[in-house]
């Protein structure tokens, strides 16, 4: 009995202790942290890449077998497109948005598979050491795995729509049906997999939507060169200015016109007269599904680590600030509440940061589509100067079609990279402005930057002087106006102020120096994300990797999309191809023409609207290098080089020389019957 009272002592002394204890400190216990467990959906991911693979080989045989196209190289046609070229880069009139959801719903998978734990759908808890191998084969299997979508959107083929509405919906369906069963995930944080599969769902969304209503429009017939756009871009071009817009042309803007423009000038509206070439178009949304991604990474990798680390802050900060030798207070608990605080203006100043980072993308990216109008409408016209920084000639090339090919993944990775560079030095500069000057006034203490600059006063205020001067008496005492012009005036005191102010401008020049430095740097990295201007000088702006890129497209594109070049080829084909609606104009004007003769003026207009057109065909940049005076030009360089001309080095080159000739007398032509009618 003894025993069993000794046994059940320590029990009841324990239990007492504890009573006392939660009663007497009555502190709620902190909930524990929420784990999230591996989540397999209904609608498994492995067996779904296998069935839609599958079904995606069956449905590219069976529409190769239904176009009857299956050879590997086609050609120059004008119907559809095989399964081998699914779109027509080259063509600027055929629907942008099924392309471009592709391609956005590539780069998605893309932004999710280089942080997956399982690369492949095929593989579960991928072994470290053959991870990166898993990652290289599943840049090439996504690609293949959308590519019957971008084989349907192109191929005008109706059969192709219904088999990319059917792929489409699974794909949609399924994806949807995976993110409702497993919302929360264990990767980075419990939402991430959901907000970075939202790209996905609105390019599927996109194309269950188009997929149908172009089953219920149908193939389009009229497509890159039969198409009215390169005839209306020509008649755009040869139609006359009015005198009204001349004049308002010739009038100064007024201010506020000056200030409207700014805005204007980074905001692009679409032009009849104008259509963005297809490449871009896949560039600027493949660079907006970045900008999103590149957001939310930034976003995930360290805000709820912030949140961890501010919930677990407790009284043992103070003593850790203690080893420091940082007091904050003598109270622990009002430490800890200044940590707190400050641990939030951290978190604040970090999506300030990262906030202005994705504004700014967003912002150069509109203005960039600006400046790649102005700068394909500048070739188209033969500007060659406005974007290289010598004579080019406009012709494919060897570097120009590698930078063609892979313009949109230099313009995605670049805007990539930009951002996160552009949101560590924001975030920077918002610590500075916020720790270092507002906390500091606010509180009126650790004023340590009033401080530096208060006993530097006598420097600045010197500086300030100084410069004040030199810019007061260059105005009022060393320049003079006489008759409209200006010209130097008190000579003497210019130079004994000069002499005087020597050592002081040293110091002005190291303060202009610095300021250089920092306009430089934040300069560049603003525009760090655009290739279309170089960051270096205009002479060394081919060592700008990124703009050497753009340039070499650039080159590639006008030589091939040129629209005076599309609407005369189209032109031509119209009378080579027997029913052709041009051919058949032809005929019936032949056919009337002894009954209705044309009159003079009649004549007169027709001559003058083909020696315009001769005209523009004649000063094509893409048809420059075949001129013979350009040639000409080039053989007489080369001799002063003492290098051989490339006319000399094949006989072949003569008799090219001979009809480019003919365009040149040809335009002559024209001319003199023009005066005479």
């Amino acid at each position: 009995m003894n025993q069993s009272k000794t046994e059940f002592e320590p029990f009841e002394y324990s239990y007492y202790d504890y009573s006392d204890w939660y009663s007497n400190n009555a502190e709620p216990t902190q909930p524990p942290k929420e784990v999230i467990l591996p989540c397999d959906p209904v609608a498994d991911d492995n067996l779904f890449n296998i069935c839609m693979l599958s079904i995606s080989l069956v449905v590219v045989l069976v529409l190769a077998v239904l176009t009857r196209k299956n050879k590997l190289c086609q050609g120059f046609t004008r119907g559809s497109s095989s399964i081998f070229s699914p779109a027509n880069f080259l063509d600027q009139t055929q629907k942008k948005g099924l392309v471009m959801a592709v391609f956005g719903l590539m780069f998605s998978k893309l932004a999710v598979l280089v942080i997956a734990p399982d690369p492949l759908p095929f593989s579960k808890d991928t072994s470290p050491d053959i991870k990166e191998f898993m990652k290289i084969i599943g840049i090439f299997y996504y690609p293949v795995l959308y590519y019957p979508l971008l084989v349907c959107s192109t191929l005008q083929h109706k059969a192709g729509y219904v088999f990319g509405t059917l792929l489409s919906f699974s794909h949609f369906g399924v994806l949807v049906w995976q993110k409702f069963d497993c919302p929360k995930t264990p990767e980075i944080y419990k939402f991430y997999a959901l907000l970075a599969s939202l790209p996905q769902m609105a390019c599927l969304a996109y194309l269950c939507v188009q997929f149908p209503l172009l089953f219920v429009k149908g193939p389009k017939t009229d497509e890159d060169l039969d198409s009215s756009y390169y005839t209306d871009y020509v008649k755009s071009l040869l139609k006359k200015k009015s005198s009204a817009s001349s004049s308002s042309a010739a009038d100064k803007p007024t201010l506020l016109e000056r200030i409207l423009e700014v805005p204007k000038s980074y905001i692009y509206t679409p032009e009849k007269v104008f259509r963005f070439p297809l490449k871009l178009a896949v560039s600027a949304f493949v660079t907006s599904v970045a900008i999103y991604h590149t957001a939310l990474l930034l976003v995930v990798l360290v805000i709820p680590t912030l949140h961890i680390v501010r919930a677990g802050i407790d009284e043992n900060i103070a003593f850790l600030l203690l080893g420091f030798g940082i007091v904050l207070s003598d109270d622990r608990m009002e430490v800890v509440n200044i940590v707190i605080f400050y641990t939030w203006l951290l978190e604040v100043c970090y999506l300030c940061a990262m906030t202005l980072s994705c504004l700014v993308s967003i912002v150069m990216l509109m203005r960039s589509m600006v400046l790649h109008r102005s700068n394909l409408r500048g070739l188209y016209k033969g500007d060659i100067y406005n974007i290289y920084n010598s004579q080019k000639t406009i012709r494919p090339s060897k570097p120009g079609v590698v930078c063609w090919m892979g313009l949109a993944g230099y313009q995605a990775a670049i805007v990539c990279l930009g951002m996160a560079i552009q949101t560590v030095v924001y975030f920077i500069c918002f610590l500075f402005l916020v720790f270092l000057i507002i906390i500091p006034v606010f509180y009126g203490r650790n004023l340590m930057v009033f401080e530096i600059a208060g006993k530097a006063w006598p420097a600045w205020v010197t500086l300030i002087l100084v410069t004040v001067l030199q810019h007061v008496t260059a105005k009022f005492a060393f320049i003079k106006k006489d008759a409209g012009t200006r010209d130097l005036n008190n000579r003497e005191s210019l130079f004994l102020l000069t002499y005087l102010l020597f050592l002081v401008n040293i110091v002005v020049g190291l303060v202009v120096a610095i300021w250089r430095m920092v306009i430089t740097a934040l300069y560049n990295i603003i525009h760090l994300g655009r290739i279309d201007i170089s960051l270096l000088h205009r002479t060394a702006e081919s060592f700008d990797p990124a703009y050497r890129y753009y340039t070499h497209f650039l080159k590639v594109e006008v030589s091939q999309t040129h629209p005076v070049m599309k609407a005369f080829c189209g032109l031509l084909l119209d009378i080579m191809i027997e029913g052709g609606r041009l051919g058949q104009k032809i005929r019936d004007a032949e056919a009337g023409a002894q009954e209705n003769r044309p009159s003079k003026e009649s004549r007169s207009r027709r001559v003058r609207a083909r020696w315009q057109l001769l005209y523009t065909l004649v000063n094509n940049p893409s048809l420059l290098g075949s001129r013979k005076h350009f040639q000409t030009m080039q053989a007489a360089e080369s001799v002063l080089n003492g290098t051989p001309s490339r006319s000399s080095k094949k006989g072949s080159r003569k008799e090219a020389d001979q009809p480019a000739a003919e365009p040149e007398q040809a335009a002559e032509a024209p001319t003199s019957q023009e005066k005479t009618d």
